[in-house]
């Protein structure tokens, strides 16, 4: 495949999809050391479902190599509190998730903390709090705030409320995960 620009990413994306799209384009992106930063502003492209192909693109191609990386995590951490497509929202926690695990790379890890993740914080609470968030964006946004409890102390008693708030009225994936995260916090 010729290298792929911008114009034509977005092609990609607005094609109806074929099973395994998203793998391909994610492979190809790696190989030709495609600009992620290019990708993370296409999560936020006027059309909705290329916004929300792009995020899952971005999920795909990070998660498969996050070394790679390293160097464009300070721009996915602003753009995230940016975030209002709500299928969008998923792929964001999901990745940060990811990122923010004790088993997360070594040079993810030194990388994340030199970045100031408050506005991270900020946004996974604000997620938790919404009623329109979908579960799935509150299940990664509060297992997010649980892996940075080391790193900022105030979030433990803040999370262990809001989780036992959603609790309240959730369903079960809200009542099984709750009940782990609540388990971890003590």
């Amino acid at each position: 495949m010729t290298m792929l620009t911008n114009d034509q990413l977005i092609k990609e994306l607005s094609a109806d999809p074929t099973k395994g799209f998203i793998e391909r384009l994610s492979i190809t992106l790696r190989e030709q050391y495609f600009n992620i930063d290019h990708l993370t502003d296409l999560t936020f492209h006027p059309d909705t479902q290329v916004g929300f192909r792009a995020a899952w693109l971005l999920d795909t191609t990070i998660l498969a190599e996050p070394e790679l990386y390293v160097d464009n995590l300070e721009y996915f951490v602003k753009r995230m509190a940016q975030v209002t497509n709500a299928s969008c929202k998923r792929h964001y926690t999901r990745i940060m998730m990811h990122l923010t695990a004790p088993d997360a790379p070594k040079a993810v890890k030194e990388k994340l903390a030199s970045i100031d993740l408050e506005s991270v914080v900020e946004q996974c609470f604000d997620w938790i709090i919404d009623p329109k968030v979908k579960v799935a964006v509150k299940v990664f946004a509060a297992d997010t705030l649980f892996n940075l409890c080391g790193r900022y102390d105030w979030i433990k008693e803040e999370l262990a409320s809001q989780v036992q708030f959603m609790m309240r009225d959730g369903g079960a994936a809200i009542q099984s995960r709750g009940k782990k995260l609540l388990a971890s916090l003590q």
